[in-house]
């Protein structure tokens, strides 16, 4: 079989993941070291690799986190295309970056000897164009939080009414009345209680809600 013309040969494709946390009262992401001389000297960059042959972008996702951050079993999609030219400064790569949730007993307990948790306000530097995806992703996460059930994937399954006030405030940077917002979100009638209240607080314990179901769905919270 002929093969294509040398100009449209040369463009390999990866993968990207930002994953997403939130413990320690920060939105954190996990971020691994890039060792690449002479362009990438140990700097962070988040979780990638490439797609083979025999793999679809997808494929590539749950395969390169098992193996270079153990992680599975989490909310993940795709994100965008980041093909700007001069993007990986060694050779022609496009990327098809995702990003991924993790709650917060998961994460506040992840060890990896490469991959490690960082709050997002504190990264000054990314390979790559790795700042770009962690902006749009970031963006991302805020519509969803803002149209949709996704904040269950970054909470406990199990969660105070307070909790999960605070999870919308800290990643919209904003605040809410706490009886207005409870009004609403026990409007939307996408949570219910679980019949047991939180445990080990020195304050008068709350009672503790749940999703009433993990799948996607749209909703109107914030007008």
């Amino acid at each position: 079989m002929e093969k294509a013309p040398i100009q449209f040969r040369f463009a390999a494709v990866a993968v990207d993941i930002p994953v997403f946390a939130v413990f320690d009262e920060q939105l954190q992401v996990l971020v691994a070291p890039v060792n690449r001389p002479p362009h990438y000297l140990n700097i962070p960059g988040f979780v990638g690799g490439m797609v083979t042959t025999k793999e679809t972008a997808d494929d590539t996702v749950d395969r390169i986190l098992k193996e270079k951050a153990n992680i599975k079993g989490f909310y993940c999609e795709q994100l965008y295309t980041f093909s700007d030219i001069d993007r990986d400064k060694r050779n022609r790569v496009v990327s098809v970056a995702y990003y991924g949730l993790l709650r917060p007993d998961t994460a506040a307990a992840y060890k990896h000897d490469e991959a490690y948790f960082v709050p997002v306000k504190s990264i000054k530097d990314l390979a790559y164009d790795h700042k770009d995806i962690l902006k749009m992703a970031v963006k991302r996460l805020q519509g969803k939080l803002s149209y949709t059930n996704i904040a269950q994937h970054l909470l406990p399954r199990h969660f105070t009414l307070t909790e999960l006030q605070k999870l919308y405030e800290l990643i919209l940077n904003t605040e809410f009345d706490k009886r207005n917002f409870r009004k609403k979100i026990l409007s939307l009638a996408i949570i219910e209680e679980t019949g047991t209240m939180e445990e080990g607080v020195k304050h008068r314990p709350a009672a503790l809600y749940k999703f009433k179901t993990e799948k996607l769905v749209e909703l109107q919270l914030i007008a």
